[in-house]
């Protein structure tokens, strides 16, 4: 018999959906009937007599002062459901981790003839010319923000400039230097954040009309680990609205590669902003493939950890047992030197985890085992394609063999939108009862704000039985890759994106070159859990032969 475990996420709080939750949406003034309860099992699927649906009725009226009850009381944003998602496989064995090197930072770097041409220099650069003192970090900060200005009304990608907090850390970081305490290899680099994630002083708007002025008086954990390695914050970059494609309160985020396009989302401004030289790196956050679709979109570089790695503490939540927060960058180095720093338990989020982790960059590539999605990639009808199959062959050239793999089957991949949905309706619940959410800018069928509405009706049943198959998924998942140590997938077309989001697994995007139409294309790398230093190796090597990762969009160097 099934036992439920915290493996399965059923999350208690998930009563509120169950299948008469419909009828919790009428007021205290608006009885509802039997008819009611009877037109409700319409929705999932049911037909009682009518003598079981008088024996229910009464029942369901307790029901419905039990949820009248709970909404009395408030639940802070940082409250999780009491049980817990877990992506561990059955007997699973984390791989052994070497922790992180000192990272080198390269000698005889030099300020670039043309200081526009500062903007795409890597950490490691950066870093050189800090340490070595060839350019001050308020001077760096101060050309970034300058860059931030004079973009942002183009790219419409930055909500909030942090500038007077950004110009006293850089002079305090100043001297540090200048006394000889020197923080690491971020220290005095700029960067910015996807604005899910608090920062005190300033607002964190969610992206979203209703909260626009919301403040929220703490430091995101990761924002507070950046600062305490040395970075500058000096933007909140735009999320779409509550964590949904491009569009926010105060626009639409552009590509800087093509501006009459998106920058695709929920990390749009992080994408956009990192594309266009605006920050050195950036932070963003990833539910269903919101770090690597703006990565993808950008031609930047994507990490998206395995959930748990990275706390979420002070960042908003869409999905508690779906929700992860990475770096963005223009590589795999830079962003394998920013997860360095903000991956580890943290006290304050209990979804966070202890296992050993790492990166070697120094290890030998060609000892990795590396499968492929033939079939997926065979089948992709996108423009991306023959960007896709020069990469593998550039894999072979690089001494690698390729093996063949597939996805799992027979899983009903239909089924598992209810997760993502009935989690983001339990946290946005008041927004939607106190119609709030009415003020959104997109009010379309596929909206946040329509989505939001229609979690209401998910039956608590169907949740949880969804998260039963969750775990067949994550059985299935971890026995095709467990033998190897990557596997290669289009970042788009195929179901990759939506299995890996539910089984945890790390993934990084990066950069393969330009379609036909001069937009930017990538690949995935997907990773066992807790082995993101595998798919970094791999990724570093790729960019070592090639120059994808180093293009930047035109027009951002003037």
């Amino acid at each position: 018999m099934y036992q439920p475990t915290r493996r399965t996420s059923q999350l208690l709080i998930f009563g509120l959906f169950s299948f008469f939750s419909i009828l919790s949406c009428s007021s205290s003034k608006n009885e509802f009937s039997k008819k009611d309860v009877k037109r409700s099992q319409k929705l999932v699927g049911l037909d009682f007599d009518k003598k079981y649906i008088d024996t229910l009725y009464p029942y369901l009226k307790r029901n419905k002062e039990g949820f009248d009850s709970l909404r009395k009381y408030t639940l802070d944003n940082n409250v999780i459901p009491a049980v817990r998602f877990d992506p561990l496989p059955l007997n699973f064995t984390p791989r052994a981790q070497s922790g992180f090197p000192e990272w080198e930072i390269p000698v005889g770097v030099q300020l670039p003839r043309k200081e526009a041409d500062l903007a795409f220099y890597s950490i490691p650069q950066l870093a050189s010319l800090i340490k070595n003192k060839k350019i001050s970090s308020l001077e760096l900060t101060k050309f970034f923000i300058a860059r931030l200005k004079k973009y942002n009304p183009i790219l419409e990608c930055t909500i909030t400039i942090t500038e007077e907090m950004a110009l006293k850390q850089a002079k305090l970081l100043d001297a540090e230097l200048a006394a000889g305490n020197y923080r690491g290899i971020l220290h005095g680099i700029p960067y910015g954040v996807k604005d899910l994630m608090a920062v005190q002083g300033y607002k964190t708007t969610w992206g979203a009309a209703p909260y626009k002025d919301q403040q929220i008086d703490v430091n995101a954990t990761v924002v507070q680990k950046l600062q305490d390695a040395g970075g500058v914050l000096i933007a909140k970059l735009v999320s779409g609205s509550l964590a949904r494609g491009d569009v926010w309160f105060g626009g639409k985020t552009k590509n800087p590669w093509d501006t009459e396009q998106g920058a695709s989302g929920s990390s749009a401004g992080s994408g956009s902003a990192t594309s266009a030289g605006l920050v050195p790196y950036s932070l963003g956050t990833e539910t269903l493939g919101s770090i690597t679709s703006p990565s993808n979109r950008n031609g930047i570089t994507g990490l998206r950890p395995t959930y748990g790695r990275v706390s979420r503490h002070g960042v908003m939540s869409l999905s508690w047992s779906m929700d992860k927060v990475g770096p963005m960058a223009r590589s795999a180095e830079d962003c394998a030197i920013v997860y360095s720093v903000i991956a580890g338990k943290d006290s304050k989020d209990a979804m966070t985890s202890n296992y050993p982790d790492g990166y070697e960059p120094k290890k030998d590539y060609k000892s990795l085992r590396i499968a492929y999605l033939k079939k997926d990639i065979e089948k992709d009808t996108s423009l991306s394609k023959n960007n896709l199959e020069k990469a593998l062959k550039t894999f072979e050239d690089m001494g690698l063999t390729l093996d063949e793999v597939e996805l799992p089957k027979d899983i009903p991949y239909n089924s598992f939108d209810v997760i993502l949905r009935a989690e983001a309706g339990a946290f946005f619940d008041d927004l939607v009862r106190s119609k709030e959410v009415d003020r959104m800018v997109e009010q379309t069928q596929r909206s946040r704000a329509n989505s939001l509405r229609q979690a209401r009706f998910i039956p608590a049943v169907e949740y949880i039985q969804a998260n039963r198959q969750r775990q067949v998924l994550i059985e299935k998942m971890h026995a095709i890759i467990k033998d190897y140590d990557v596997l290669i997938s289009p970042t788009f077309g195929n179901r990759q994106l939506i299995i890996t989001n539910l089984t945890g697994h790390p993934v990084i995007a990066i950069p393969t070159g330009l379609d036909k139409e001069k937009h930017p294309t990538s690949m995935t790398l997907v990773g066992n859990l807790y082995d993101e230093a595998s798919i970094l190796l791999l990724a570093k090597a790729f960019q070592d032969n090639t120059d994808f990762d180093e293009m930047h969009p035109e027009g951002y160097t003037d």
